[in-house]
């Protein structure tokens, strides 16, 4: 796995803590969440982009290993690469940090689907070639 694709910037909002003032892990998630449709626009120009070729992209696993507490206010960088490209699948790799500290990396695996139908499919040559032109 590569530098990072995308680096997000974030500050934690204080309804993202839980009682004792640290981020509440699904949190985390939605962090994966938000950085993905950055790496997304990084490489299509926009989701949209993607969904125009016929496509989309649904959630099939997480992981997330919790390293570090995060706290109202932190400063943290979400960063995103590919771990994995497969051939109807896309595994994005994500790392939190807070300056140097490492607080939270987990991955996402993504099953490309047809736009109306749901189904598992492949996606099409220049939405793979993209893809792996980044990895």
């Amino acid at each position: 796995m590569g530098d990072p694709i995308v680096r997000m910037p974030l500050r934690v909002r204080f309804h993202e803590c839980d009682p004792q003032g640290i981020v509440f892990n699904a949190h985390y998630l939605a962090y994966f969440d938000m950085a993905s449709f950055d790496f997304f626009t990084e490489i299509f120009g926009s989701y949209d982009n993607l969904l125009a070729r016929g496509v989309d992209t649904v959630v099939a696993e997480s992981n997330v290993r919790y390293l570090a507490a995060s706290r109202f206010e932190d400063e943290l960088v979400v960063g995103v690469s590919i771990e994995h490209l497969g051939t109807t699948s896309l595994i994005l790799a994500f790392t939190i940090t807070r300056g140097a500290e490492t607080v939270v990396a987990g991955t996402n695996r993504y099953v490309f689907v047809d736009r109306e139908t749901l189904a598992k499919t492949a996606p099409p040559d220049d939405v793979r070639e993209k893809l792996a032109a980044r990895l």
